[in-house]
Order: C-alpha cells, then structure tokens, then sequence
C-alpha cells in the first residue's frame, strides 16, 4: 500500500513532533510546517494527501493558507482539515467557507482525528478524485478543467504518456513503477514551477498517461524541457546493467525472450489556436493522436 502524505502545519513543536510521531507509526509520511509560507513552499514540491492545518501561525494565519490553497489550481484538491484552540461558531464557519474538509478544536482526541483525516483521504479516493499513487487530479477534476477551457483563448493541452512503462513494471516489480510514476508527477510540477504558471492544472488520467494545461506560449518550452529531463532522470530507476546496455530483456517460461528501450516521454499540444473544440472529448482526443505522433 502507498503511503498517504501529511503535512501538519503547527508552529507548536511539542504538538507537531506527537502528530508526526503518531501518524508516522500507522504508516503514513508525515511532514511539519512551522509557519504558513512554509507549508505552501512544501505543497508545491511534493503534493500531499491532506493538510493538517493549525489556524494562529507566526506568518500568516491558516485562512490564508487555506486561501492560496484553495485558488490555485494544482493544489485546489487537497483536503484540508483545521486544527485549532478557537471554538467560535464564526471562525469555524469562515474555515467551511475558505474550502476546509473539516474542522477538530484543540485540546482534541488524536483517534478522533485520526479518523476524520483517514475519512477525508479515503473519500478524496472514492469519489476519484486523486490518484493514490500521485495525489493528482483525476477523473471528475481534469474534465472540470477541460470544461472551464474550452470555450476560453490561450490555453493548451499536453498529453503526456511514458512510453516502455509497462515493459519496466513486468521487470521491475509495482513498487518500482509506482516510484517512477511519482517521479513524473513530481517532475511536472518541477517544470511547471520554472517554465509555467500558477495557473497550470497537472492531471494524472490514468497509468502512464498524464495531461497538463498551460499558457500556449509556455507549451513548446515545457514540452521540451519534460522530454528532455524525464529521458535523462529516468535512467536512475534502472539498473547498471539496463542502462549500459540501454534495453530491458523479457522472458517467460512460454515465451521467447524479447527487448524492450528504456522509457522516454511522447507529449502531444493542442490548443485552440489550431483547433476549434465541440466539447471536451475533441481535447483529449486530438491530444492524444498528436502524442501518438509525437513517436513517429
């Protein structure tokens, strides 16, 4: 099972060191964030599962935490639960308010709250929309963004597939390639930071396929620059011997053996620059079929 990641935004240490303690002996990974920009900064480099998320911080305060959350796009999805010692009808209403998933009052019941994060998470996964591997957007969340685009100027799609992917887990093991597709997850948004916007949406669709949607004039850069680091970064998840000999050989007992490449990228655009969409399904579509020409 993959573990779920927390960050726990508390400024008092003796409470974030039990909360990291004890979330970290049920099995999940468990990060602190002292002050509310720290806690954005570490939202933008790993995505997590759930924000624990204390109200009065030395910064800025868990509204405005919440805040930032909740109006960009690649981190709108996140549940968030408020962790606080206010009791006020209004402060718990302004939280509901800002997009919080719930709310747990100081001095509180650690099961209770262990309950109330591990039933965020799990309706986050039941209603899709996360991948548990990633913590992308999925599902219901990507055709959201496709559907507030499609009648808008600027934007483009990229249609993103790992390519070999299937051929590395046979060899490998699920553990491996559920590493290498949070690798490419994680690299996205690395791309997106320096090349994109905070605008930019990341989806996970499903597998080895992932979609972004960006500024048009950003697009041919970061498809570049995706390409050009996964095909690079990747290798790492390979043995010596595969990457000297730059191929995975297959066998079975019924089988004859076979070679597979090592993975690299194929990124499919399209904007409506040059296209004009009917609904959504043309968007992915024609993404899909220019990543597929993408290798040709």
């Amino acid at each position: 099972m993959n573990k779920h990641r927390l960050i726990i935004v508390e400024d008092d240490f003796d409470i974030a060191t039990m909360l990291q303690i004890y979330f970290g002996s049920l099995g999940y990974e468990a990060d602190l964030a002292p002050r509310g920009l720290e806690a954005l900064e570490k939202t933008r480099q790993k995505m997590p599962h759930l924000i624990v998320l204390d109200i009065m911080l030395p910064d800025i305060d868990g509204y405005e935490v919440c805040r930032c959350l909740r109006t960009q796009t690649r981190t709108s999805h996140i549940p968030i639960i408020f962790l606080t010692q206010k009791d006020e009808r209004s402060d718990k209403l302004q939280g509901l308010e800002l997009g919080a998933d719930d709310y747990v009052t100081k001095p509180f019941d650690i099961e209770e709250l262990r309950l109330r994060v591990q039933n965020a998470i799990a309706r986050s996964e039941r209603e899709r929309l996360t991948d548990p591997r990633t913590n992308l957007p999925t599902g219901r969340l990507i055709e959201e963004q496709l559907r507030q685009i499609i009648r808008k100027e600027g934007w483009a799609m990229l249609d993103i597939r790992l390519n070999h992917f299937e051929p590395f887990k046979e060899a490998y093991g699920f553990v491996a390639s559920d590493d290498v597709l949070r690798f490419t997850g994680m690299l996205i948004g690395e791309v997106l930071d320096e090349l994109g916007s905070v605008n930019d949406f990341i989806g996970h669709i499903g597998g080895d396929n992932f979609m972004v949607i960006t500024e048009e004039e950003n697009s041919i850069e970061i498809r570049h620059r995706l390409t050009t680091r996964f095909n690079d970064e990747v290798l790492t998840y390979y043995s010596f011997k595969d990457r000297q000999q730059g191929y995975i050989r297959l066998s079975g007992d019924k089988v004859p053996e076979m070679k597979s490449p090592l993975m690299d990228l194929s990124v499919g655009v399209v904007s409506p620059n040059e296209y004009q969409f009917a609904d959504i399904r043309e968007i992915t579509e024609l993404a899909a079929e220019a990543r597929r020409l993408d290798k040709v």
